[in-house]
């Protein structure tokens, strides 16, 4: 089915232009200074182009005549004694099907006989490797790394597939986190079950490490220490996912340790689930992301006020960047081949430079075909939370003597993954949310 990305890539290029695009495939990596490989996992633009999720491999597109050049590894019989089998040229041509496949030497011969007046290249990397057999070619890194970021954005029908594969089992691995959760426990255990059952199955690739937070950590935005204890009065928060041919499930669910929710737990609990509902029934084409953000800030102030914990008008809330003291991230990011996946800012479009809202990871409209996360989060960090309550003005909003009460209080964040459609959506997460579910099976 790569043959229909390059076809989306050829389309954005003219045809009578006597350019090439030339890009490199990953290589393996090691360990510092050792022979120790770490698990290879091919360079995504590659992988999209190609599929081959093998290392040592070049790809020249021809865009004059559209045809697909594949450079290949030269293996040797020492290679075989300590890697496996080598593939025979017969064996990539039919995996891969290029229309030339050439060992990797043979590089610059090809660029020799192809003769282009101008080169494509993603990075400054690859042309300057490039430019070692070929010093005279013009070479182009904008256009590329556009039109390819173009094309990923919008999956096709295939790609849905393999994301809606990922997604089920990350969905069957996070009912088993849920299932075992229990005080006592420590975050690596729930990181075992995990990873267990992505790999029953046939899950190899984590698609990013994993967060597996309980009480304070689940206000560490980025938490993969996962070494604390679970305590009774904790709240638990995963945020992981593994991949599927490439394409990541991104899934994040809070659960409370004692299986049932206090009162303070639900109260914040219920702010995020319901900005979260809110958000996605509002999730369609033509929907600006930014507006969705700022929707689920409200919606979240909203609940924090209802519970006492912030006071005063919630445009105020707004205005004052109070809401970005709880909710410090984007509502959420473009999912695919990477986990924060490309075109985000296309160009033209800036971050806006204001708390809570510059570190959106998109602001695009949406659009059919697009995949994306929501994610709204509550958290009580305390290096944002101290030096707003020691100013005059952020204190005048803040309820001093609960906030100084939660600062153990930890996070809740509460993630799906959307497939925007022509009519609204497509939810790929299918994990218990609500409070009164959850606590059903954990009582189980």
């Amino acid at each position: 089915m790569h043959h229909l990305h390059r076809d989306k890539l050829f389309s954005l290029f003219d045809e009578e232009e006597n350019a090439i695009v030339y890009m490199k495939g990953a290589e393996l990596m090691y360990r510092y200074d050792t022979d120790y490989e770490f698990p290879f996992r091919q360079e995504s633009n590659f992988w999209y182009l190609t599929g081959v999720n093998e290392p040592d491999f070049h790809l020249v597109l021809d865009l004059n005549k559209q045809e697909y050049h594949l450079f290949a590894p030269n293996r040797n019989a020492q290679y075989a004694v300590w890697h496996g089998h080598v593939k025979s040229k017969e064996q990539y041509q039919e995996e891969y099907q290029p229309d030339h496949l050439h060992v990797e030497g043979k590089l610059p011969q090809v660029l020799r006989e192809l003769d282009p007046d101008k080169i494509y290249c993603v990075d400054e990397v690859q042309a300057e490797f490039i430019e070692e057999f070929d010093r005279k070619t013009p070479i182009d890194l904008d256009d590329l790394p556009e039109a390819i970021t173009h094309c990923r954005v919008f999956k096709t029908g295939w790609e849905l597939d393999q994301m809606r594969e990922a997604a089920r089992v990350n969905n069957i691995a996070h009912r088993g986190v849920l299932e075992t959760l229990e005080p006592g426990k420590f975050e690596y255990e729930m990181k075992a079950v995990f990873d267990y059952h992505q790999i029953r199955n046939g899950l190899l690739q984590d698609a990013y490490n994993g967060i597996f937070a309980t009480g304070r950590n689940s206000a560490i935005l980025h938490y993969v220490e996962n070494n604390r204890q679970i305590k009774s009065e904790d709240l638990f928060l995963i945020d992981a996912g593994f991949e599927y041919n490439g394409y990541a499930s991104d899934i994040t669910r809070t659960y409370p340790a004692s299986g049932t929710f206090t009162s303070r737990q639900a109260a914040v609990y219920d702010a995020v689930l319901e900005a979260q509902k809110q958000v996605i029934e509002a999730a369609k084409p033509d929907v600006k992301m930014e507006d969705i953000h700022v929707m689920a800030a409200r919606l979240m102030m909203e609940g924090l006020r209802d519970a006492g914990i912030v006071s005063g008008s919630i445009d105020d809330l707004m205005e004052e960047d109070v809401f970005a003291l709880f909710f410090p991230h984007g509502l959420g990011h473009f999912l695919g081949l990477d986990t924060h996946d490309v075109g985000g800012y296309p160009k033209g479009v800036d971050r806006i430079e204001r708390p809570g809202v510059k570190y959106l990871r998109t602001r695009r409209t949406l659009q059919s075909g697009m995949v994306l996360t929501v994610e709204p989060g509550l958290y009580f960090i305390p290096a944002l939370l101290k030096p707003a309550l020691e100013d005059e003005k952020m204190a005048s909003f803040l309820n001093a003597s609960i906030l100084r009460e939660m600062m153990e209080f930890g996070g809740v964040r509460i993630e799906d993954n959307l497939v925007i459609t022509e009519e609204g959506y497509e939810n790929l997460t299918d994990v218990p949310k609500e409070r009164a579910d959850i606590e059903k099976v954990m009582k189980k």
